[in-house]
C-alpha cells in the first residue's frame, strides 16, 4: 500500500504559486476583474446585506431560504444559471469582466485554477478561511488550495466508487465485485462470456483519465515556484495506460456509448451492463434504471495494488467573485451552506448535491439503509470510506476544460484503434504543455 504522503507536499513553495497564479494569465484577466475588492481585506457591512448566487444546483434557493430564516442580517438570492460549459461560465466571467456579476458563483472544482488566474476570485484567506480547514473533508479542501492561497468554498465532491447489479453479477454469474484492477479484468473477462458487459466508457470523455491516474498515485500537473510542471506520463500513469491499453486490447469493456446514456439505461434495465465505476454522485443516476430496484448494490472502486483507496471525478466550489463588494458575508453564509449539519442536510434534499465537503457530516439522509441498493447502508460503509482514501496531492491545472478536451480526443482515439493510452498520453502532455504556454504560463515537463 503506497502510505499517504504529507498534505500538499506538491505545492511547496505556495507563496510564489500565488504569485505565479496573478501572473501567469495577467494579460487575459478579465477587465476590471477584482478592482472592487482588491484592497486586502473588506471589513463586514454595518446594515443589511443581500447577496447573490449563481449556479446550476437546482431549487438552491430553497437552500439559502434555510440559512435566511437563521437571521435578519443577511439575505441570499440563488439565481439558476445554465451549467458551466453549458453557458454558466461565459456568463460569470463576461460579468465580472464588466466590473459586476453575483457575490458567489458555482465552479467546478477543477475549473478553481483558472478562475483564479482569471483574476475572478476572492483570495478567502484574506478572511480567515484558512482556520476553517478542520471543518471540511481534507479530500475537498484539498482542491481549492492552490499554494498558500483558497480560492473557494468546498461544495461537493465525487470520490469513486462501484455501482454493480448484484442480483446477475452475483446471483446469476455467480461472481464478486472485484476489489482491485486485476481481479476486475478477471471479472470482465467472465461476464464477457456471458454475454454482457460489465462495465461501459464514454469513447470521447477524457475526465476518466485524471480519475485512474489520481488513483494509482500520479501528481500531473505541480505549480512549483513560478512554473507548473507536468507529469502527465509518470511510472504510475504509464502503468495505469498499459492496464486499460490491455482491457481495450481484449474488448473488456464496451466503448460504444458512456454510462447514464439512454442506450446505457436500456442495457442497465436489461441486466446486460452491469456496473458504473466513477463518482459517488452516480448513485442518484443510477437509481433510475427501470426495474432496478432491490436488484443494485455499491461497492469499493477498484483499487491498484500500490495506489489509492480511491480518485474522484467531479464535484463542485461556491467562489467569492472578485467583484463582490460583500466577500466577508459571503463567506459567513458559505460556511454554514457547506459546514452546518442544516446546510448540508438542505442541498441534500433540494439540490441532490454528491458528497458532502464537510469533514464530521454526511447528511440525515446518507446515514439510512437504502432500498434502490438492496438494504445497503452504502454511504457509510463504502462512500465514507472512499472519500477519506484519497491522495491529497493532486491538483487540478489551470484550463481543465481544454484539458479535459483533449484527453477525449485521444479517448477517441484510442477507442478507434489509432493509438493507444501508452502512446497517446506522452503526445497529449506535449500538447497540453503548449495550450498552457499560450496564455502566458511557464510550463515544464518532468523528466
Amino acid at each position: 500500500m503506497r502510505p499517504l504522503v504529507p498534505r500538499r507536499t506538491a505545492l511547496a513553495g505556495g507563496a510564489a504559486t500565488a504569485a505565479a497564479l496573478a501572473a501567469g494569465l495577467a494579460g487575459c484577466a478579465p477587465t476590471g476583474a477584482g478592482k472592487v475588492n482588491a484592497e486586502a481585506v473588506i471589513p463586514p457591512s454595518d446594515g443589511p446585506v443581500t447577496l447573490t448566487y449563481w449556479a446550476w444546483l437546482k431549487d438552491l434557493q430553497k437552500v439559502a431560504d434555510e440559512f435566511n430564516k437563521t437571521q435578519d442580517r443577511i439575505t441570499v438570492e440563488a439565481v439558476w444559471i445554465p451549467g458551466g460549459n453549458a453557458g454558466g461560465y461565459a456568463k460569470i466571467l463576461s460579468a465580472v469582466a464588466a466590473g459586476g456579476g453575483p457575490d458567489i458563483a458555482q465552479v467546478e472544482l477543477r475549473s478553481v485554477p483558472e478562475f483564479a488566474l482569471a483574476g475572478a476570485l476572492t483570495d478567502l484567506t484574506r478572511y480567515g478561511f484558512a482556520k476553517d480547514e478542520k471543518a471540511f473533508d481534507p479530500g475537498a479542501f484539498a482542491q481549492i488550495k492552490v499554494g498558500d492561497s483558497l480560492w473557494a468554498v468546498p461544495q461537493d465532491t465525487g470520490p469513486g466508487a462501484m455501482f454493480y447489479n448484484k442480483e446477475v453479477l452475483e446471483e446469476e454469474l455467480g461472481l464478486t465485485p472485484p476489489k482491485t484492477w486485476d481481479e476486475f479484468r478477471s471479472v470482465a473477462e467472465e461476464v464477457k462470456k456471458a454475454g454482457k458487459t460489465l462495465m461501459t466508457l464514454d469513447p470521447g470523455d477524457g475526465s476518466v483519465l485524471p480519475l485512474w491516474a489520481m488513483q494509482k498515485g500520479s501528481v500531473w500537473f505541480e505549480p512549483k515556484d513560478d512554473t507548473w510542471v507536468l507529469n502527465m506520463a509518470d511510472d504510475p500513469t504509464m502503468e495505469m495506460a498499459d492496464y486499460w491499453d490491455g482491457v481495450f486490447s481484449d474488448e473488456l469493456v464496451s466503448t460504444g456509448y458512456g454510462p447514464f446514456s439512454t442506450p446505457w439505461y436500456a442495457a442497465a434495465g436489461d441486466g446486460k451492463v452491469l456496473s458504473y465505476v466513477g463518482g459517488s454522485w452516480g448513485d442518484a443516476l443510477t437509481e433510475t434504471v427501470p426495474g432496478g430496484k432491490g436488484k443494485w448494490a455499491v461497492a469499493d472502486m477498484p483499487r491498484w495494488e500500490d495506489g489509492y483507496a480511491s480518485g474522484g471525478l467531479g464535484g463542485s466550489s461556491a467562489a467569492v467573485l472578485s467583484t463582490s463588494e460583500h466577500p466577508a458575508e459571503a463567506l459567513e453564509f458559505l460556511r454554514w451552506m457547506c459546514t452546518d449539519p442544516a446546510g448540508i442536510d438542505a442541498m441534500i434534499e433540494n439540490s441532490g448535491i454528491g458528497w458532502s465537503p464537510a469533514a464530521d457530516y454526511i447528511g440525515k439522509k446518507r446515514q439510512q439503509p437504502s432500498e434502490f441498493f438492496s438494504g445497503q447502508n452504502y454511504n457509510e460503509e463504502v462512500i465514507l470510506p472512499m472519500a477519506e482514501g484519497q491522495s491529497l496531492d493532486w491538483t487540478w491545472a489551470p484550463l481543465m476544460q481544454r484539458i479535459i478536451d483533449r484527453l477525449g480526443d485521444g479517448m477517441l482515439e484510442v477507442v478507434g484503434g489509432g493509438s493507444t493510452f501508452t502512446k497517446m498520453l506522452p503526445q497529449a502532455q506535449e500538447d497540453i504543455a503548449e495550450i498552457m504556454r499560450k496564455i502566458g504560463l511557464k510550463v515544464e515537463i518532468a523528466k
